[in-house]
């Protein structure tokens, strides 16, 4: 399993790949926060930081069988403002997601946000979760999705929302993980 990781913070997603995968192989990240970026490379070295996804030119990335990433929440959260999609700079940053994909087309993509994701509306009426799933199927993806606590994993309460996207071809070969 090759692997990159978006909006990588600490490397959350890393660890729990590492866990189900012990032999995955990170092919590159993408972090702006340089806090964050000093603690990833203290618990991840000789990782190649792709920095700013807006900045990525998908063509620059090795090929990936999974692209993973927990994008920006406060525009979908309900202590923010709800901005939803039309928030520049955070909520929008899922169209990355979706242009890098279209591009690469990896085996897999595995998101997480905030539960409030499932009730933003960016446009009167029209749910941005609804224009997240339609988006992937556009570009050739199955999707799932599950909410989860963490508090039957780890001492804190935090529910989420996880998006798993599988291409459709690999669905049609039994291609699956």
């Amino acid at each position: 399993m090759k692997y990159f990781s978006a909006f990588s913070g600490i490397g959350g997603f890393d660890e729990g790949i590492k866990r189900v995968f012990p032999d995955a192989e990170c092919k590159g990240y993408s972090e702006i926060d340089k806090y964050a970026i000093q603690i990833y490379e203290k618990n991840h070295p000789n990782r190649t930081n792709y920095g700013d996804i807006r900045r990525i030119e998908p063509g620059e990335l090795p090929d990936f069988d999974l692209f993973c990433g927990g994008f920006p929440c406060p525009s979908f959260s309900i202590a923010g403002k709800r901005k939803g999609l039309n928030d520049v700079g955070r909520g929008d940053l899922f169209w990355e997601i979706v242009r890098i994909c279209k591009d690469k087309q990896p085996k897999y993509i595995l998101l997480e946000n905030v539960l409030g994701l499932l009730s933003s509306q960016s446009t009167k009426g029209i749910y941005d979760f609804d224009t997240m799933m339609v988006s992937l199927c556009e570009i050739g993806y199955a999707i799932d999705f599950t909410v989860l606590n963490t508090k039957y994993w780890l001492p804190q309460n935090r529910t989420r929302v996880y998006i798993l996207a599988i291409r459709i071809d690999c669905l049609e070969t039994n291609e699956i993980i």
